[in-house]
């Protein structure tokens, strides 16, 4: 069966790769199989998460045809705490649902 992985090393730096896996591979498998390492220290490679699809996994998931593995850096900032201080210094009028007036 045929597996994507991509790997997000920055923001719009993706690698990509394709392999082909047999019947019954697990997400390590298919980590071993592709050459990502090559490209990242070890440090780096210990701070990525590991998803499916963009939901959580874990080396020993088992793959289907066309799965589509991602391995993502961790977030820096809490996307709720950055949209509250994007609120705050942008002020009430200028943001939100509201912020056009009506004539």
């Amino acid at each position: 069966m045929q597996i994507t992985l991509a790997l997000a090393l920055g923001p719009r730096l993706v690698h990509e790769w394709t392999a082909h896996v047999p019947d019954g591979a697990t997400v390590g498998d298919a980590l071993d199989q592709l050459p990502w390492r090559d490209s990242i220290s070890d440090e780096v490679a210990d701070s990525l998460h590991l998803s499916l699809w963009g939901r959580a996994a874990q080396a020993d998931t088992a793959l289907r045809e066309g799965d589509r593995i991602e391995l993502t850096r961790p977030l820096r900032v809490d996307p709720k705490v950055a949209r509250r201080e994007r609120f705050d210094s942008q002020g009430k009028r200028t943001a939100g649902l509201f912020a056009r007036k009506r004539r």
